[in-house]
């Protein structure tokens, strides 16, 4: 506004009108000296003077004491003279005495010829909008002083190119940088290098940008080069206007809880592959049993044959069927082992000793081109196995090692005592706190992959070619062991190699040994027995040793014939039966009837149950089918001798 403009007619007449309009700015004049010349309704409203009172007063009543007496209307005025405009925010003073925050500007009014002729003052009440941003600043101070407290998260700010602006406590404890050292650093370096290398931490800020946040889990790196599974959020931070001004980040240290899941992971797939073994166990045990009831058949009538024969030609015909037919009861001994239902003669031993006095066959085993090497233990504790099948599960894992590691491959067989300090999966099943003897069989072989090593242990499971495994290798180990109460584990990767590792329990109690045998004493047998075929051939072995025999075919015949006046003088019985009691229950029940006679009980596995009744029942044997001639002959003389 100049001169001119004010000396034209009806001008200053309609700017008045306009001014008196407006009531959200106080809008006055002062003269160059400081005093209130005009007065709008804006300045009424919210400085609370009317026209009448205010004009002619120095514009200074609207300042607090203190700025009065510091001189700043003084320094105002001056500023807006030689400046030309004065801007300011500050607090001021209504006429009831209160204050209020304003937003001020003062413009030096001049003549065409540059005098000073007074000063427009516009002011507007802005204490909302400050006690707003107070409230701003007192809420990013409280977020600073909590973010500062957060040690259990990495919390901290990124400029849009991704360099660190601010740290915290706890990302100095996470990721064990001070603020010193990574404030002007980029976040990349938090990442592993295969990380960086394939471009994710520029995909990570890209995300946040384009989505608004970026949320994963991996593999991040600390100071030490150390590294830590982290859960990581990025987000996008934007002004007003949209504009990205950086990102704000959050990392949380979350290894503990990943190795937590993957041990109740593997703790879960082991249950699940203990579950499956077991039903696969039940299974081959069931068909093992029953193709023994056939061998018992085929093997007893060949043993009876072979003993009437006399031509060369026809005794040679019956020994080649024999041997085939011990080739089977053989496969039904594996079965039986992966079963667990072998029938094993544990005894304490020195697995170091077992291994020394096996070696050569061992060596044999692997073959010549193949190096073996042994280690074992310098101090060693007593393990209770059947020596036979520890020997035997030893010489399947070295053949198998043979196989995987090639020619100039290398075995090792080595043992050692552990200490298994708290539960931990292996492959298999968890193992139990305890001193454990663990022997290993390890090669330099292809490995296996994880669907092959899921299916190691299940018989008839093979990868070797047609016509050179079985495939119950590892199952007749893995039967063997865990009827021992042991454990196996199977550590394997593809172009690793291969390690079978037998945890056997050390200190073991020592079992009681067999008495020694004596001569047969002939008298009266009584044979129960379900199967027809197999009750023939029992009846012409017993026969053959001069024996009278009765025969029934279940457990309640077999009652009815025992409570006659009849001597019997052994029972030789089936264990397992169709219907009624089964054939331990029938010697406890013959035992309490004739307590002085012999009991032998016969079945194509041995159940453990047969084991805790021959602790009760007194002058019992146990024989499994298919048993043979020679085999009866030797139970009976024992009982005999008993």
């Amino acid at each position: 506004m100049n001169a001119q403009e004010t000396s034209q007619p009806g001008v200053e007449t309609r700017h008045q009108l306009l001014i008196d309009a407006v009531t959200d700015y106080a809008i006055y004049m002062l003269d160059s000296s400081g005093i209130v010349t005009s007065w709008n309704a804006g300045a009424q409203r919210f400085k609370g003077y009317t026209a009448a009172e205010i004009l002619g007063r120095h514009f200074s009543a609207f300042y607090r004491e203190d700025d009065r007496e510091a001189g700043a209307p003084e320094r105002a005025l001056a500023t807006a003279a030689s400046e030309g405009r004065f801007e300011t925010e500050a607090w001021r003073v209504r006429k009831d005495g209160t204050e209020f925050f304003a937003s001020v500007v003062i413009d030096a009014i001049r003549d065409p010829q540059g005098q000073l002729l007074g000063f427009a003052k516009i002011t507007r009440d802005i204490t909302d909008r400050m006690r707003a941003r107070q409230e701003l600043l007192d809420s990013e101070r409280r977020f600073r002083i909590l973010v500062q407290g957060v040690t259990d998260y990495a919390i901290y700010m990124l400029d849009p190119g991704g360099y660190v602006s601010n740290w915290n406590p706890g990302a100095e404890r996470i990721k064990h940088f001070s603020a010193d050292e990574i404030v002007g650093q980029h976040f990349s370096r938090f990442y592993t290098p295969e990380d960086q290398d394939s471009g994710l931490p520029a995909r990570a800020l890209q995300t946040a940008e384009t989505e608004g946040r970026f949320e994963a889990e991996g593999w991040r790196v600390r100071k030490d080069g150390s590294r830590f599974w982290a859960s990581v959020v990025i987000d996008a931070i934007r002004n007003d206007a949209g504009e990205l001004i950086g990102f704000a980040k959050i990392t949380r240290d979350r290894t503990e809880h990943r190795l937590a899941q993957e041990q109740l992971e593997q703790t879960q797939q082991a249950l699940f592959q203990a579950q499956k073994m077991d039903a696969i166990g039940q299974l081959t045990g069931g068909v093992a049993h029953d193709f023994n009831n056939l061998l018992t058949v085929i093997v007893s009538s060949l043993d009876l044959l072979r003993r009437k024969v006399s031509e060369p030609r026809d005794i040679r015909i019956v020994e080649n069927a024999l041997m085939a037919a011990e080739r089977g009861s053989q496969l039904t001994h594996q079965l039986l082992a992966f079963a667990r239902r072998q029938s094993l003669r544990p005894e304490p031993h020195n697995p170091n000793l077992l291994i020394e006095t096996f070696e050569a066959i061992l060596r044999r085993g692997a073959g010549d081109n193949v190096i073996l090497e042994i280690e074992l233990a310098r101090d060693m504790h007593e393990v209770l196995v059947d020596h036979t099948q520890f020997e035997a599960a030893l010489l399947n894992l070295v053949v198998n090692a043979r196989d995987a590691s090639g020619d100039d491959g290398t075995v090792l067989l080595a043992t050692e005592v552990v200490t298994i300090d708290q539960p931990r999966p292996l492959m298999l099943s968890n193992i139990d706190p305890g001193v454990y003897v663990r022997t290993t069989v390890s090669d330099s072989g292809s490995g296996m992959s994880a669907e092959t090593l899921a299916r190691a242990c299940e018989p008839f499971f093979t990868t070797k070619d047609i016509g050179k495994g079985t495939g119950l290798g590892l199952s007749q180990v893995y039967g063997f062991v865990a009827q021992s109460n042991g454990y196996i584990d199977i550590a394997s990767a593809e172009g690793l190699g291969t390690a079978v590792s037998l945890y056997l329990p050390a200190g073991a109690p020592v079992a009681a040994k067999s008495p020694e045998n004596a001569g047969v004493q002939a008298g009266t047998v009584l044979i129960v027995d379900d199967d027809e075929q197999v009750m023939n051939v029992a009846v012409e072995m017993f026969a053959s040793l001069g024996y009278d025999v009765l025969t029934a075919n279940d457990a309640t015949e077999a009652v009815d014939i025992l409570m006659r006046d009849r001597k019997i003088d052994v029972l030789f019985s089936d264990v397992v039966m169709p219907r009624g009691m089964n054939g331990i229950e029938l010697a406890r029940e013959a035992r309490m009837m004739r307590p002085d006679m012999k009991i032998i009980l016969a079945s194509g596995y041995p159940l453990p149950a047969i084991e805790k009744a021959k602790a009760d029942l007194s002058e019992t044997a146990f024989i499994a089918k298919p048993y043979r001639w020679s085999e009866v002959v030797e139970r009976l003389r024992a009982l005999d001798a008993g």
